[in-house]
């Protein structure tokens, strides 16, 4: 392996290891991982351990009222599969039914699409697992039922939210005393801890059907939510063909829409026109077209992500190099550009993310999401499962590709990543963050392809933002860029927000498992933005 260097003071030392990795956002879930290797369970089980330990202590981010996909390698076949464990929405919920708004209310029951996590768990497990759910739920289990401390820097981010959480429906569990805890507090999840051992012991049944599926149901309709029982037995998970680009000699994989891994591989073939490596990271030049980059990619994005069963967006013309630079023509070296259009084909769109590599040198790219801090704030009653409010992510606007329908997934946010090089294992990796998280995979790959930095400097980096996602967006600039830098940007026509303190949960949290084909040593970071650790053995 190339030797990889340092440009940027580091928080933290990147980790190595040989015969199991595994890096997320809470030491808790990362030591649920490890064990579960150690115990002789593959990438597959250490990641649906750890998955669904945040589940408890990261619960404003993720759970089994979310959604999740993964990227898998398997080290025997050289492949890499796809799962979209994302939900449909309701059956009953048409835009008729929604006559007369322009968004769906991202806390209100009509923003809750059927939870996928838990089919996407087992699917997951059954097609590259080596364990049971039963195996890989016990800690989660333990910490729900038996209390786990609350780590620093989501304990703050409880607290912020505590005051909202006391308006929601259900939510007494995440009030013990009836305030949100302290970091530090140790804090058990009782409904949770129940709803997980009934997973545990029932499979995916236990939560599509019966008293699970009753309470889902039953909180909604309580709300004005159409969701029936009907709409949770049908749910199912997909495996799909991931989507990629080569990007100067790596290979680079996302999950198909209605994800938005397309917006990540878009700006990779835009900026491969350019040599990067030539400028220094934080110089306004080069910023400046990696933003430029990412802009053109949110305009196709926000446009043809959607789903892609009834509108199929056309992928093979958005991820061609000819397509690609046609785009970069648009960009000026030395100007903004005005918010740009989506590109026309020729005739003829809160996480957690965590990865794990086994000592056999299968990998699995995970991530699992209620979408806002704690999805609607809606808690089924008696279960401590938060649903999510992806459905918020639908346009109700007629004629657009994910314009809400009966039983169609919304645009997606949540994206894990992976990259080979020559057929090997180069990389496992991802960045959380609503819309922040195609421009992190982009920013972090850049880091290590461009500027040879090893996994944990790539996180360390300070980070771009184009704050909603689109192309029109203000661009956030994280601590760390230089002054002089962001003055000059703002010369050039961007709108610029400089973000220090608490502001720069705003750039994500991500985890990066480099592999070395040769000798298996992997060589790990987590991001200094959240709790998070790499352990290895």
């Amino acid at each position: 392996m190339k030797a990889m260097s340092y440009d940027f003071r580091s928080r933290r030392s990147m980790v190595a290891a040989r015969r199991g990795m595994v890096s997320t956002s809470s030491p808790l879930a990362a030591g649920a991982g490890l064990a579960i290797l150690r115990a002789g369970g593959n990438a597959a089980d250490a990641a649906i351990a750890a998955a669904a330990v945040l589940n408890v202590v990261e619960s404003a981010s993720t759970g089994m009222g979310g959604d999740c996909f993964a990227l898998f390698f398997d080290a025997n076949t050289g492949q890499i599969s796809a799962l979209n464990g994302s939900g449909r929405a309701p059956a009953a919920l048409t835009p008729d039914v929604l006559k007369g708004q322009r968004e769906i209310e991202p806390h209100s029951a009509h923003a809750v699409s059927v939870p996928g996590a838990v089919a996407g768990w087992a699917d997951l497990l059954a097609r590259h697992g080596r364990l049971t759910l039963r195996d890989v739920l016990a800690d989660a289990i333990h910490y729900a039922r038996d209390g786990f401390p609350v780590g620093p820097l989501f304990g703050a981010a409880w607290s912020r939210l505590g005051p909202w959480l006391e308006t929601r429906p259900n939510t007494e569990d995440y009030l013990p005393g009836g305030k949100a805890p302290a970091p530090g507090q140790l804090v058990r999840l009782p409904g949770l801890a129940r709803t997980l051992q009934a997973v545990a012991e029932g499979g995916p049944a236990a939560f599509y059907t019966g008293p699970v599926a009753e309470a889902i149901v039953s909180t909604l309709a309580e709300l004005g939510g159409l969701m029936t029982l009907e709409d949770l037995k049908a749910h199912h998970s997909t495996w799909e063909t991931p989507i990629h680009t080569n990007y100067r000699g790596i290979e680079v994989y996302e999950c198909p829409p209605n994800g938005q891994g397309l917006a990540a591989l878009e700006a990779l073939n835009v900026a491969e026109g350019w040599e990067l490596a030539a400028s220094p990271w934080d110089s306004p030049e080069r910023l400046h077209r990696m933003v430029e980059a990412m802009r053109l990619a949110f305009a196709d994005a926000r446009w043809y992500v959607a789903d892609n069963a009834s509108d199929p967006a056309p992928l093979d013309f958005l991820l061609s190099k000819d397509y690609a630079a046609q785009r970069r023509a648009l960009v000026s070296p030395d100007r903004a550009m005005q918010p740009p259009s989506y590109g026309a084909p020729l005739a003829g769109s809160d996480t957690v993310y965590l990865t794990v590599v086994d000592g056999d040198g299968n990998a699995c790219s995970f991530i699992n999401s209620l979408y806002m801090g704690f999805g609607t704030g809606i808690v089924a009653r008696g279960t401590g499962v938060f649903l999510q409010n992806r459905g918020a992510l639908f346009s109700l606007e007629p004629g657009h590709p994910n314009r809400l329908a009966p039983g169609k997934r919304p645009y997606h946010t949540i994206i894990p990543g992976m990259s080979l090089r020559d057929g090997a294992l180069w990389a496992s990796f991802g960045v959380m963050g609503g819309f922040m998280q195609p421009q992190g995979h982009f920013q972090v790959l850049s880091a290590m392809i461009d500027d040879d930095l090893n996994p944990q400097e790539a996180l360390d980096r300070p980070r771009f933002c184009l704050m909603d996602g689109t192309a029109g967006s203000v661009l956030a600039l994280e601590e760390g860029i230089p002054v002089a830098t962001m003055a000059r940007l703002a010369e050039m026509g961007h709108t610029v927000r400089p973000v220090s303190g608490a502001g720069r949960g705003l750039f994500g949290s991500g985890d990066i498992i480099r592999r070395d084909p040769e000798t298996g040593v992997l060589l790990g970071g987590a991001d200094p933005r959240k709790d998070g650790a790499c352990v290895g053995f």
